[in-house]
């Protein structure tokens, strides 16, 4: 009798350490350092920020929904104290959003009018009617599209063209820039691969336009605590927006998430170390939003 339980014991143990070998995540966390985390770790890091930037694989339908659960889990800590900024809004939309925002006009009102992302109902527009819901303040933070074309056509001196109402939605002339040779190169290779032509070194303004004015709006709408949606690229090495945030806001306690690819997702890929305090690792093989 008890050299069948012994039996029994070992194939029970032997059956549990199978099925932890078969589980399939759908996501890990991991901090800074590649360690693992648990989420309610992760939160307890952000909710003690200024600003946290949750930087996104646009079509990642994994990050989108802890996008949401985060942004949620924050305005639970903050109350009314937390904004909600977004790169998907323009700045010149401000007035539309404060108006949806505000129960003044409908759902599809906005959706005709905003020039939304084609993902913006399934990926954005849980966050911001989450902010409608709690009559939180949203703010578009990205510039208008057609300035940064304008940006990738002539350069920043093509912005002086613009009337002093114009240059309201951006952020304060000259644009601080400084020459990146990566960049550059990155966005050469992009031109390219798509066929399409514009000097690499443009469309790299055109990109720091987009940091700049980020930064810009979260600095002039910051109260207590932020909390911004960007694609990973704007945040990634606390670069990009944070650095023209940090001259327009300096001293500000600022966290980022960052949301990676990989096939396995076990460990922190070396590839993706230093790109961010906490990450959302996501299996290359996740359905995707489009």
């Amino acid at each position: 009798m008890r050299s069948c339980l012994i039996i029994l014991l070992v194939m029970l143990l032997g059956f549990t350490n199978y099925s932890k070998g078969q589980e399939k995540k759908a996501y890990r966390l991991f901090d800074a350092k590649g360690k693992e985390i648990e989420y309610k770790e992760m939160m307890k890091v952000l909710k003690a920020q200024d600003v946290v930037f949750i930087g996104e694989v646009h079509n990642c339908a994994i990050a989108h929904w802890l996008e949401y659960e985060m942004v949620k889990d924050l305005h639970t800590a903050h109350k009314d104290k937390l904004t909600i900024g977004l790169e998907m809004l323009e700045a010149d939309n401000q007035l539309m959003v404060d108006e949806y925002v505000g129960r003044l006009i409908s759902s599809d009102r906005f959706e005709e009018e905003a020039r939304l992302w084609p993902n913006y109902l399934t990926d954005y527009a849980p966050v911001v009617g989450l902010g409608r819901e709690h009559g939180l303040r949203v703010i578009a933070t990205n510039v208008p599209r057609r300035y940064a074309n304008m940006v990738k056509n002539g350069g920043f001196e093509a912005l002086e063209k613009l009337s002093a109402e114009a240059k309201k939605y951006i952020a304060p002339l000259p644009i601080d820039y400084e020459p990146d040779e990566e960049a550059a190169g990155m966005f050469g290779l992009m031109m390219m691969t798509s066929g399409k032509r514009a000097d690499p070194e443009n469309v790299a303004k055109a990109q720091a336009l987009k940091d700049a004015t980020m930064g810009w709006f979260i600095a002039q709408n910051l109260k207590s605590k932020f909390v911004h949606l960007n694609g990973n690229y704007h945040s990634d090495f606390k670069k990009g927006i944070i650095t023209y945030l940090n001259k327009y806001r300096p001293g500000l306690k600022i966290a980022t998430v960052c949301s990676v690819r990989q096939d396995d997702i076990k460990k922190l890929g070396e590839e993706n170390e230093g790109r961010a305090d906490f990450y959302i690792c996501v299996p290359t093989d996740m359905t995707m939003t489009y």
